[in-house]
């Protein structure tokens, strides 16, 4: 059958290379024949390959620190890989409370050789038990002219509270003294202590002022020892003192297990800790549902002339 018409081809060499768009880049030949020169290569960017080293070389660190992270994990072999320091406390020195004491100069700052007042302010709905301990223990390492006041923001005051000092028979000249402790019954949210009326701000919280009446007694611990009594005197104050009987009950355990491995709280010697959560357990009530290891230290405590002192107190 002969043909309708004719076509001229457009596939030629002169054709293509005229209609070419001219508004889009070019790209190699992918339909290059087999044997022909490969197209040169463009150079890579040597900042990326920096990046590209550098990412490696911070990839290979962080498996590094997996696997040592990993292996200390199983040499300490508890759950949530923590430190039993517990066991680290044994090897702090502590230094009696029948040695001396610290130097009042320092703590207290030098005034001329004048005798250094303590004056705390305390409700007497709420008397810190824990702080009239420690001024009994002070008495038996310092010379200590100590007196109580009725601020007039308080109507009464029970007379046991008046008297809980006890009475110093032997008056010397406040020269001879070295130390003067003054408690005074005020209607205040929480008790308040100063050492230099003029100038300082007040220390606030029966646990703070705790802490600094203890610290006169001089004595050193380690960071993990002194982390260990904050702990535990937090813990009397906010969830044995003021907490539910929940949070009381898991304290309980927790006192339980720490005096199954020693006589004190923290360690072989009576800290601020044993004061402040014994008083704290005589004044919530629940002395007399604690565990076997928690009746036992109540009683050494208890022997001590401080502590049976204050005992008379809540009678």
């Amino acid at each position: 059958m002969p043909a309708m018409y004719k076509v001229r081809p457009l596939h030629s060499a002169g054709v293509l290379a005229e209609h070419l768009p001219t508004c889009m880049y070019p790209l190699p030949n992918l339909h290059q024949a087999p044997g022909a020169a490969a197209p040169p290569q463009e150079e890579v960017d040597p900042s990326l390959q920096a990046l590209e080293s550098r990412q490696e070389e911070i990839l290979k660190r962080l498996y590094e620190l997996k696997s040592a992270v990993d292996g200390l994990s199983k040499m300490i072999q508890t759950p949530d890989a923590d430190f039993d320091v517990t066991n680290i406390i044994q090897t702090d020195e502590f230094s009696p409370l029948t040695t001396n004491g610290a130097d009042l100069d320092l703590m207290l700052g030098k005034d001329y050789g004048a005798l250094k007042d303590v004056v705390i302010n305390a409700n007497p709905s709420l008397p810190p038990l824990s702080l009239l301990v420690i001024h009994s223990l002070l008495c038996e390492r310092y010379k200590i002219l100590s007196a109580v006041h009725t601020h007039s923001s308080v109507k009464s005051v029970p007379e046991n509270l008046l008297k809980c000092f006890g009475e110093q028979t032997k008056k010397k000249p406040r020269h001879e003294y070295q130390l003067g402790f003054t408690l005074i019954w005020k209607d205040v949210p929480k008790p308040q202590m100063k050492f230099s009326i003029q100038t300082m701000c007040p220390i606030e919280g029966e646990g703070n002022i705790a802490r600094f009446l203890f610290s006169l007694f001089g004595q050193k611990y380690n960071a993990v020892t002194s982390t260990l009594i904050d702990s535990w005197v937090d813990t009397a104050l906010f969830q044995l003192k003021e907490g539910s009987s929940k949070e009381r009950a898991a304290v309980l355990r927790s006192m339980n297990a720490a005096l199954g491995k020693s006589s004190w709280l923290v360690g072989n010697e009576l800290t601020v800790a044993d004061v402040v959560a014994w008083c704290a357990l005589q004044q919530t009530g629940a002395a007399n549902t604690a565990p076997a290891n928690v009746q036992k230290w109540m009683k050494s405590c208890e022997n001590l002339a401080p502590f049976s002192s204050v005992m008379k107190l809540l009678k």
